[in-house]
């Protein structure tokens, strides 16, 4: 909804405004300008009413009657009047904190003052190099960010980094020097925080998160995120966030959600690792347990906890080794694949839960691992063949026909879109199929695979696309089109809890974050259980009705 307002600009070239109906002679030198009237988009508002409308500072405000919204989220409010605001209508004050003002003229200068005291300061936004303040769960550098408001609030944030990625993919930058970390520094990419971001973001608001990714986004140039490194801007795009919700006095979810129905997610542990990361396993990459058949979310998290404990006692009794790999999943030597599901499902019986009721299998096949371009099939080295995308189609038809399993990600190569359609036709009013590698959180690729029916899920992964906007976009179409979607780490991560936040606050219904080992996987299942504990009584599972569309 939009509202014609009076409105002009101060030095500095914050907008200031007061919707029609204003008292006498406060309107006076100011011009027509369009303003947004959705209080929800606006927490960075200096609000200033005049009895019966109302004065903004940072573009977008409401009336009266959303006032008391604003208070609540600790936006600054400025009256010109000594006495309460009241909401029309029934006489009731609106809240307290509010600034009072002498004068129209007093009442500007301090809604000015109240909105840049709410506005970013980038001047700490990142670090600087030689010192690499930062590493990731691989031990390769990685870019931190810290946002600084005026108003001393702090936001820090870490990107992770994948191995098995997807050749389209927004670009990692790094700096390629033999020398210095194997050529995986990030100096580069910290120099283009420091030196080109910050400058371009100081003196803009935090609160309107789209309006800082935009901001980004020009400023990189790019459609891969090249121009900047998408690692350079998705730290700042974080640490914008949070600094925000800190400044809101909000968790990064409730900030995020905006009012909106939140959940907890089906954790998807991945107990079993294979292909890519580890060594000398089973192809497919992630043999993952969901513990879909819970009322809530820490008993769903227990019971994965007790299958990864249980899985361990059996691969120690047989005789295998316990190393794990970089997701924290056990890495036996098995003779096949069909052997590591297995080995999941005693894994699940022994710890007393029931297999295609309580818990479910997952898969992450990672099958551009296996695609041999120069034969156009699958390379399977544990089962000693090489597969057509028909052939390996059929072989998930029947693992799905033998085993409770709920999804497979990435169980084609990400050019291979003929072979995705088959395979959703196949299987896809059965299980969930998630497109990883080839979608890659972009709109582009997504609006191709609803096209064409290829897949019927996508997994996020914000350092994929570069912004948490461009994410939420992501999930947006994909709901749009009846499809689910799951929230991921990336195989090289740190203790930055921000994709659990996320999950929650756009009610995704379902995280991939590992196995519960190694404390950069763990952070995030103890964000969600502290989250689950904030939320209380009004904590929502998504359970199994995030897989309502499917046969189970």
């Amino acid at each position: 909804m939009e509202a014609v307002c009076k409105g002009a600009k101060s030095e500095g070239g914050t907008t200031i405004g007061i919707l029609p109906g204003g008292s006498p002679g406060t309107a006076n030198d100011y011009v027509d300008i369009p303003v947004a009237t959705n209080m929800g988009y606006a927490r960075n508002v200096a609000v200033v009413s005049t009895g019966s409308s109302v004065i903004a500072v940072g573009g977008a405000f409401g009336t009266l009657s959303e006032i008391a919204y604003a208070l609540s989220y600790g936006i600054p409010v400025v009256s010109l009047n000594s006495w309460p605001l009241t909401l029309r209508g029934d006489g009731q004050p609106v809240g307290d904190g509010y600034i009072i003002a002498d004068d129209p003229a007093d009442a500007v200068q301090k809604a000015i003052a109240a909105a840049e005291a709410r506005t970013v300061d980038t001047g700490t936004v990142a670090f600087s190099e030689p010192i690499t303040r930062a590493l990731d769960s691989r031990g390769n550098p990685t870019v931190e960010a810290e946002v600084t408001l005026t108003d001393g609030s702090v936001g820090l944030a870490l990107v992770p980094s994948g191995a098995s990625t997807g050749r389209y993919e927004a670009l990692e930058l790094r700096d390629g020097d033999a020398s210095r970390f194997g050529g995986n520094g990030t100096k580069t990419a910290v120099a283009n925080v420091n030196d080109r971001i910050a400058p371009a973001l100081k003196g803009t608001s935090p609160f309107v998160q789209r309006d800082i990714d935009a901001a980004l986004r020009e400023l990189d140039g790019s459609d891969d995120k090249s121009g900047l490194g998408a690692n350079a801007v998705l730290a700042v795009s974080m640490a914008a966030a949070r600094a925000a919700s800190v400044s809101a006095g909000d968790s990064l979810w409730r900030h995020l959600s905006d009012g909106r129905p939140v959940s907890l997610p089906v954790p998807m542990l991945n107990i079993l690792n294979g292909g890519r990361h580890a060594s000398n396993s089973a192809d497919v990459q992630e043999f993952m347990v969901a513990p879909a058949g819970f009322e809530r979310f820490s008993d769903a998290l227990r019971a994965g906890v007790e299958i990864y404990q249980s899985l361990k006692s059996i691969l120690r009794d047989s005789g295998h080794n316990l190393n794990v790999g970089d997701e924290g999943g056990f890495a036996p030597t098995l003779p096949s694949n069909r052997d590591a599901i297995e080995v999941v499902l005693q894994a699940i019986a022994s710890a007393g839960y029931e297999p295609g009721r309580q818990v479910y299998i997952a898969l992450d096949v990672a099958a551009s691992e296996l695609w041999n371009a120069e034969t156009g099939e699958y390379d399977l080295a544990r089962e000693g063949t090489s597969l057509s995308a028909e052939q390996l189609v059929a072989l998930y038809a029947g693992w799905c026909d033998e085993y409770p399993i709920i999804s497979i990600e990435d169980g084609l190569f990400e050019d291979d879109w003929d072979g995705w359609t088959t395979l959703t036709q196949q299987l896809g009013n059965r299980i969930q199929l998630v497109g990883d590698d080839l979608l890659v959180t972009n709109i582009s690729r997504l609006r191709r695979g609803i096209d064409t029916a290829a897949a019927n899920a996508i997994l996020l992964k914000p350092n994929q696309i570069g912004t948490i906007s461009e994410t939420e976009d992501a999930l947006s179409m994909a709901r749009d089109a009846g499809w689910t979607a799951v929230m991921s780490h990336r195989s090289g991560e740190t203790e930055d809890t921000t994709i659990a936040d996320l999950a929650v606050a756009w009610d995704v219904g379902q995280i991939k974050t590992g196995a519960p080992a190694r404390s950069e996987r763990v952070a995030k299942y103890n964000r969600l259980l502290r989250i689950e504990a904030e939320l209380g009584p009004d904590a929502r599972y998504a359970g199994k009705s995030i897989y309502r569309h499917l046969i189970l």
